[in-house]
């Protein structure tokens, strides 16, 4: 099972953490997991190059773990109001695309929402 938590702050949707394998399929046919990745590339790669945001995420591979977090989602740390709401608006985004997915893949995804103050 994959499991995806996502930080949220005052409201606003700045990251998430994706851990394990959704076990849909064998391993290197698991769509479930190859949409996963994929959204998740593209998520970070919207937020560094369409939105010139940066974007901290963690890779590793053998704990098959993601972590992605925003700053510029959140208030205290980005002053220009579009690219906050398109920062926090993809996160959200994401966060909604997953949680239609688990009427479908529920035994292979569980999806939350973490409320806390982001932290370095």
């Amino acid at each position: 099972m994959t499991k995806i938590v996502f930080f949220r702050s005052g409201g606003v949707f700045y990251g998430f953490e994706e851990q394990g394998h959704a076990g849909f399929a064998d391993a290197g046919s698991d769509v479930l997991c190859a949409a996963i990745s994929s959204m998740t590339m593209f998520l970070i790669n919207t937020v560094e190059v369409a939105y010139a945001s940066s974007v901290d995420y963690e890779i590793d591979e053998g704990a098959t773990r993601i972590r992605v977090r925003a700053k510029a989602a959140l208030p205290e740390f980005e002053s220009d109001d579009y690219k906050r709401y398109a920062v926090s608006g993809i996160m959200m985004g994401y966060y909604c695309q997953l949680s239609d997915m688990l009427e479908e893949y529920g035994d292979y995804l569980d999806v939350s929402v973490m409320d806390k103050p982001y932290e370095d």
